[in-house]
């Protein structure tokens, strides 16, 4: 089969021959027909994530046709329309992930090639109203957004819902589902084209991050402060989301891209009653759910370009510049 390989630390991915994948027991063969692509396959490239090993075929996002079948696997899967949690062995315990917990795409090869095999348990149907290039945008970015945003969050209807950074996957991806849900959201970012488009997907408004006092000027526009907020920066502006919260509000983060908050405004967080809260992807259950609330919604995620798997260096290369707005998804068959 053909597949994007990494080959080393700061190399590009190229495209080769590589053997094709076979299911072992209990496991699935998946066709790819389409791959979709996340910052940590960046960081890979850059060799700043934890257990680099290589070559590696990248890719944690994937969704298309069950082609061969693992013993022991139900003989109905066979030629099944697709969706792949990328999530691996996360354990027993709900509430966090487990030490051998892993994502697909490191240290198992992943979804940047023509075939993948992964545990039977690890697909789900391709929602019907969704493209395969639609539905390979979910995985990571969706089981991220909705453990944050409700396993984590407990998000309600009618409550008010800030997203920071708007326009990256699972920014957008938290976006369309709190909306679905019924919340009032809004939305920073450093473009105001972003912020437009955002309001096109069905936020209220939204304003600039690099805004002087900005949390009070969007809390005045929302009517009051926000209930949950949405976070995937951390660093030196974190403390703007604190005085964004309303008293006994929730912040939720599942990345840090502007690294450690320096200093906390701990006064604040007690004061004002806060939940901060940390998230990491998310459990089977809480793929499962992210996949029905799409279907039961209709909601399309959001694909910003799509590139032949041969090009799939140029899609990292877009993905590096931050300049998108949704995913990026490599077409593959």
């Amino acid at each position: 089969m053909q597949a994007l390989v990494l080959e080393g630390i700061g190399q590009p991915v190229t495209l080769q021959e590589v053997p094709t994948p076979q299911p072992g027991p209990g496991q699935v063969q998946v066709q790819l027909h389409a791959a979709a692509l996340n910052h940590r396959d960046v960081w890979i490239q850059k060799g700043q994530y934890a257990g680099l090993k290589f070559p590696i075929i990248l890719g944690s996002d994937g969704a298309g046709t069950v082609s061969a079948l693992g013993e022991g696997v139900d003989a109905s899967l066979l030629g099944q329309s697709v969706v792949i949690n990328p999530g691996q062995h996360w354990g027993n315990n709900p509430a966090a992930q487990g030490r051998d917990f892993q994502i697909l795409g490191l240290p198992q090869d992943g979804t940047f090639a023509e075939f993948v095999c992964v545990a039977a348990e690890q697909v789900q149907a391709k929602p019907a109203h969704l493209s395969f290039e639609q539905a390979a945008a979910l995985p990571l970015g969706g089981v991220t957004a909705y453990r944050a945003v409700f396993t984590r969050a407990g998000l309600q209807p009618g409550e008010r819902v800030l997203i920071s950074g708007v326009g990256g996957g699972v920014a957008l991806l938290a976006l369309q589902m709190a909306v679905a849900n019924g919340a009032d959201v809004w939305v920073t970012s450093g473009s105001e084209k972003k912020i437009a488009r955002a309001v096109a997907l069905g936020a209220k408004g939204g304003i600039s991050y690099n805004a002087e006092k900005w949390p009070a000027t969007l809390s005045k526009q929302a009517g009051g402060g926000f209930d949950v907020i949405v976070d995937s920066a951390a660093g030196p502006g974190f403390n703007d989301l604190i005085d964004a919260a309303v008293p006994g509000g929730r912040l939720v983060f599942y990345g840090a891209t502007q690294g450690d908050i320096p200093e906390v405004a701990a006064r604040k967080i007690f004061w004002k009653q806060l939940s901060v809260l940390g998230s990491t992807m998310g459990t089977a259950q809480d793929f499962s759910a992210m996949v029905r609330l799409f279907e039961q919604h209709a909601i399309v995620p959001v694909v910003d370009e799509t590139f032949p798997l041969a090009e799939g260096e140029q899609a990292l290369r877009r993905m590096a510049e931050g300049l998108q707005f949704g995913k990026l998804v490599l077409q593959i068959k």
